[in-house]
């Protein structure tokens, strides 16, 4: 479905990723770990086209989308779930979500599309005249992932979903991605939280300083060289 050949990429004169290869198939759950400023965030920001790519390749369904603009990207079937839950705080969640689908003109689709997913997401239903940041973390993390899902994506990028959570948050957040996959959306997770994202995940990325240290099932979590990549072999 995606693959990203020798991605070099950062913010600027300011280069981050360095060749980096990359590929997810269809259906899966695909995990980025690594310490901090490893480049995971920005590997995610080269594929939806918001930080530099100086040079490579983004290769999404056999066509080649490194210089396609972001609106482009989300009609091509990507959507973008970013860290730190960037919602509107002073409009409701129901006005967060008609943020998600201005692109349509045709209103009784967008009507159709904001029932459907108030539907899926009943606590966003019971909330939706609610300002969005009276919400909870994770409240707000899924109105951030609702709004994600208002175009259908088949490929759906969620930058850190359980920063700053509750482990009981955090594993309820883990439940709708794993749900959301299971409903054929290919799903890639930046994540801080390496052993929570490794059990819901196909395959693991480990980055290190902007490279590919190590790729793997969860049972990478086993290998010694993780220790090296995030606590430098202590």
């Amino acid at each position: 479905m995606l693959e990203l050949k020798k991605i070099n990429s950062g913010y600027g004169k300011l280069k981050i990723l360095k060749d980096v290869d990359f590929i997810v198939k269809p259906g899966q759950i695909v995990s980025i770990i690594g310490p901090n400023g490893a480049g995971k965030s920005t590997l995610l920001k080269s594929i939806f086209n918001i930080c530099d790519v100086y040079s490579g390749k983004v290769i999404f369904k056999g066509s080649d989308i490194t210089k396609l603009p972001t609106y482009d990207l989300i009609l091509e079937g990507i959507s973008y779930s970013p860290q730190g839950r960037q919602i509107f705080p002073d409009l409701t969640v129901y006005e967060n979500l008609e943020m998600g689908v201005y692109i349509f003109k045709d209103k009784e689709y967008v009507k159709r599309k904001l029932k459907a997913i108030l539907k899926r997401f009943p606590i966003l239903k019971e909330k939706k005249k609610k300002l969005a940041y009276s919400l909870s973390g994770g409240q707000q993390q899924v109105l951030s992932i609702a709004r994600a899902l208002l175009h259908e994506p088949s490929l759906l990028l969620l930058d850190e979903p359980s920063l700053g959570l509750d482990p009981k948050t955090q594993k309820e957040i883990f439940n709708i991605i794993k749900k959301i996959n299971k409903e054929g959306i290919t799903v890639i997770i930046v994540e801080q939280n390496a052993k929570q994202a490794a059990e819901i995940s196909d395959v693991i990325y480990v980055l290190e300083d902007g490279k590919v240290a190590l790729t793997g099932d969860k049972s990478i979590l086993k290998d010694k060289r993780i220790k090296d990549v995030y606590f430098g072999g202590r």
